[in-house]
């Protein structure tokens, strides 16, 4: 399972793009990539159809979900962990013994 959801806002990590910032638009989890909004452009040569007029496209081109990270929506920081809080660990009051 992705740590980014389509939806959310995030920063690019590495790359050409780093430091950029957008909104998930789609997400595929089995290839583990996402494509952000206005981040990592392609020029796509399209050639003319019936239905559309033929040229250069530009659109945002999916990269792995390893390279951006979760901006919270309250702070605006990028966040350590985009899941729920991890719990904590407790501390074993018992004490070893040594063997005499």
């Amino acid at each position: 399972m992705s740590h980014v959801r389509k939806g959310d806002t995030v920063v690019v990590l590495t790359g050409k793009d780093k430091g950029k910032t957008g909104e998930v638009l789609k997400v595929f989890p089995k290839a583990n990539r996402v494509v952000v909004d206005k981040v990592n452009i392609i020029k796509r040569h399209t050639k003319a159809t019936q239905k559309s007029q033929g040229g250069i496209v530009e659109r945002s081109a999916a990269f792995h979900s390893s390279n951006v990270k979760v901006i919270s929506k309250s702070t605006g920081a990028p966040k350590r962990d985009a899941g729920a809080e991890t719990p904590k660990r407790k501390k074993t009051a018992t004490k070893t013994k040594k063997a005499a």
